[in-house]
């Protein structure tokens, strides 16, 4: 087995994982207005946070660069679960359709 070039890796991460949507933890681990915790997710701290006003979650990256802006990051709630997704890309999180199953006998 060969073990891929380092960039190649990282080019890798950056284009199959990050597009997707990454679980982060339970609700719960934010119980209250102002609770934050911070994450590292490929490399990269995120932040979430319950906002104090409107008690919505949301998701920043942390910068590295000095003075540097946290980025909002796309959070979403389903199930009681934290996802994040890190694509830059800017497209919108879609519903999932209903379709109603009806089970099948043998």
């Amino acid at each position: 087995m060969t073990v891929p070039e380092d960039t190649r890796f990282r080019r890798e991460m950056a284009s199959a994982y990050r597009s997707g949507w990454h679980f982060i933890d339970l609700v719960t681990a934010l119980p209250g207005p102002g609770d934050s915790l911070m994450v590292t997710l490929f490399g990269e701290p995120i932040l979430v946070v319950r906002d104090d006003e409107d008690d919505d979650v949301r998701a920043f990256r942390c910068l590295r660069k000095p003075r540097g802006a946290p980025q909002p990051v796309r959070c979403a709630i389903r199930y009681g679960m934290i996802f994040v997704n890190l694509d830059q890309r800017d497209h919108e999180l879609v519903e999932p359709e209903s379709i109603p199953a009806t089970p099948r006998s043998a």
